[in-house]
């Protein structure tokens, strides 16, 4: 959405960049090569890209328009027990600033991962087939995720855990039991909605 309330339009390079998750520079290229219609402003490099050119392209590659259409935050929420999911999803949900999707195992969460695109993930230390360290690791080494904030949630992890999976990529540890509206709020300041 625009800051008057209307819908916008045409987007430049970088705004498409930031919807699509990708740098401005595959943009560019996805432009000059044709795979992304738009126009060039006259008697200057700038491109610029119709809202219609932008939602053809972005359905052809399989990118979410959660964020074109909405102004939410995608989160992921990866646990394996229900309680906690459920709870993460309703509270988000209503919340109104998130559009959230969920999976069980490591190995989800990687398929939701590509096609979920999500801005937060939020992470149990412990899933039934692989641990968060090796999910925060494979998501690093991923240029198209560099964006994403990962906080781990664990009832069990000692500081030594701790420290491996901050190296491993982790912007943020919560221990269990937490409080659900402390981690809510710890979102919204990650993704600085209001």
């Amino acid at each position: 959405m625009a800051d008057n309330g209307q819908v916008k339009t045409v987007f430049t390079t970088g705004e498409v960049a930031k919807i699509c998750k990708v740098s401005q520079q595959t943009v560019i290229r996805c432009f000059d090569s044709g795979r992304l219609h738009g126009f060039r402003v006259p008697g200057s490099r700038f491109r610029r890209i119709p809202r219609e050119a932008l939602i053809t392209f972005m359905k052809s590659n399989q990118i979410p328009m959660d964020h074109l259409e909405t102004g939410k935050k995608r989160v992921l929420v990866v646990d394996d027990d229900e309680a906690v999911v459920e709870m993460f999803n309703e509270l988000l949900e209503r919340d109104g600033r998130f559009d959230v999707r969920t999976a069980s195992t490591g190995y989800d969460a990687g398929i939701m991962t590509e096609q979920f695109r999500p801005d937060v993930l939020l992470l149990d230390f412990k899933l039934p087939d692989i641990n968060g360290n090796v999910v925060c690791r494979t998501i690093r080494s991923n240029p198209n995720y560099q964006h994403m904030q990962i906080i781990i949630i664990s009832g069990v992890a000692d500081p030594d855990e701790v420290a491996e999976l901050k190296a491993a990529g982790a912007d943020e540890f919560i221990r269990k039991p937490f409080d659900i509206n402390a981690v809510i709020n710890r979102i919204a300041e990650m993704m600085k909605v209001g």
